[in-house]
């Protein structure tokens, strides 16, 4: 009795520490413990200003109601790093789901504007990274997000390397899980496919980014492949040399949202080379974004028709991509990194020296140097995005984090009025 009693309460044990196996970045693919090809189906999810994940039975709630519309990802746009993320960190691996989070905090974002790289932000990121390298679904983090989406920011770039470069080294010294570190950015056709190249370009793989996230609101329904210049960002997808995936996505206009794009990303050709998508938001804010709202006691309520219709299209996608044993990660290679144009938006001229620490740069106008390099944060959107018709209502969406403070007020007006 005695015996059972105690295999019962080990086992009881062993269940409540269970946590997903690591995802790992092998090439241009993600790749589960079992050698599967790992896709994303994602969703952005930032309740709070700095830290979503310190409320434990709110991320019960919102994991099993994300378990059920078939996610297996979140993004996280900013944390606390002294906070306790225990107890969210496990709802969500109950659940199935793994953590994409950005390192930086609200100062210690890379702005095209100083073009620094600097220990105030190095130090600041390594604390993210302390705190979440535990936990095993953690699947990647970010140097940064739309630091450059205007002409004269791509001199952010090689700074935005640099961090990468640095923040994999500090990874490495510490002996952390190869966590993939990556960037994600603006959908700037202008910048195509520049920034993409130039972040994974050159010889060394230590000063290249892990993975590259893209924020395209040009498929907005009801849309096709050409219409929505999908079938060009798969062009500049093929045979990347890293993970290449959406990390935001839900062109809301006109609505309702039917999430079409789905289709197109889950199946050949795009499966072939991208890594699924992460779509924008759980929450729903001002913006109009948002798939659930919020009742008493927090409890998320689906949003009626965008919740199920993404459910739908969830449940019947299901690429089977490529055994990790049949992937030779030698068949993709990195690219010439790009030249500038003159009077155009790349002004990054081929593999510069990368900024050290403290390295700065006189400013976008001058010619790119070794000290080249920073970016942005969620500028506001010009039609230069793709699906121009529509990029008023895609800006409203790009500066939800530099206004986060207004959106949240916002939602908490919205909860009063539902409640």
């Amino acid at each position: 009795m005695m015996q059972s009693s105690l295999l019962a309460a080990v086992a009881g044990l062993a269940a409540s520490v269970a946590a997903l196996d690591p995802v790992e970045a092998t090439g241009n693919k993600f790749f589960n413990k079992d050698g599967s090809q790992f896709f994303i189906k994602g969703v952005a999810y930032q309740l709070q200003p700095q830290d979503p994940l310190v409320d434990t039975q709110q991320c019960k709630l919102d994991a099993n109601l994300m378990k059920d519309l078939g996610a297996n990802t979140i993004r996280v746009y900013h944390v606390d790093a002294d906070a306790d993320h225990d107890g969210c960190m496990k709802a969500l691996a109950d659940a199935g789901i793994y953590l994409l989070v950005d390192l930086d905090t609200f100062g210690t974002y890379i702005e095209p504007v100083t073009l620094s790289w600097n220990d105030t932000q190095y130090d600041e990121y390594a604390k993210v990274m302390d705190t979440f390298h535990k936990y095993d679904n953690v699947l990647g983090f970010f140097v940064g997000n739309e630091n450059i989406a205007t002409k004269d920011a791509s001199p952010a770039a090689p700074l935005l390397k640099a961090a990468a470069r640095d923040m994999k080294a500090y990874r490495d010294s510490k002996g952390y899980r190869k966590i993939p570190v990556g960037y994600s950015a603006a959908d700037i056709k202008e910048l195509r496919p520049m920034l993409q190249d130039y972040l994974t370009c050159g010889d060394n793989s230590s000063e290249i980014v892990d993975f590259f996230g893209l924020n395209s609101y040009s498929w907005c329904d009801p849309s096709t492949y050409e219409e929505s210049t999908y079938n060009q960002l798969q062009e500049y997808a093929k045979g990347f040399p890293v993970p290449i995936f959406f990390t935001e996505t839900g062109c809301n206009v006109p609505g309702p949202r039917r999430w079409d794009d789905m289709d197109a990303i889950f199946s050949k050709p795009m499966v072939n080379d991208w890594s699924g998508a992460i779509v924008y938001e759980w929450i729903q804010e001002q913006n109009n974004y948002g798939i659930i709202t919020y009742g008493s006691h927090g409890m998320p309520t689906p949003r009626s028709p965008d919740f199920d219709n993404l459910k739908s299209k969830w449940a019947g996608s299901h690429p089977s991509g490529v055994s990790k044993a049949d992937y030779d990660a030698k068949a993709v290679s990195t690219r010439p990194c790009p030249t500038s144009t003159p009077g155009g938006w790349w002004q990054v001229d081929g593999n510069v020296k990368l900024p050290t620490l403290g390295d700065r740069h006189p400013g976008p106008s001058s010619t790119v140097d070794a000290s080249a390099s920073e970016s942005q944060k969620k500028p506001v959107e010009t039609a230069t995005r793709m699906g121009d018709d529509n990029s008023g209502n895609a800006a409203l969406a790009d500066q939800r984090i530099a206004a986060i403070g207004a959106g949240l007020a916002a939602t908490v007006l919205f909860v009063a009025l539902i409640l």
